[in-house]
């Protein structure tokens, strides 16, 4: 038997998004990214407001940088659950 699976079910891990940080709130433990499609939230690209999983992911970033980044829903929350810096080219 074979079952045709939407792709984000076949994997658990979330699809990297890239993305620029526009503000990190490090009190708040939110960052702010202008992001592209994050499809396994369904969601288009925007600027928007996330948790995050880690505060520690907060020092890692700031206002300007280019990232990648994944996403998930936990509790209600959209959260940054990883995060890495994209080198400049």
């Amino acid at each position: 038997m074979h079952h045709e699976m939407p792709a984000a079910a076949q994997s658990n891990a979330a699809p990297k998004v890239s993305g620029e940080i526009r503000k990190v709130d490090t009190d708040a433990g939110k960052i702010t990214i202008r992001h592209g499609e994050i499809p396994n939230l369904d969601m288009p690209g925007m600027t928007m407001v996330f948790r995050v999983a880690s505060p520690d992911m907060l020092g890692k970033v700031k206002a300007g940088d280019q990232v990648l980044f994944t996403a998930e829903k936990n509790n209600g929350a959209l959260t940054v659950t990883s995060i890495e810096l994209v080198p400049a080219k």
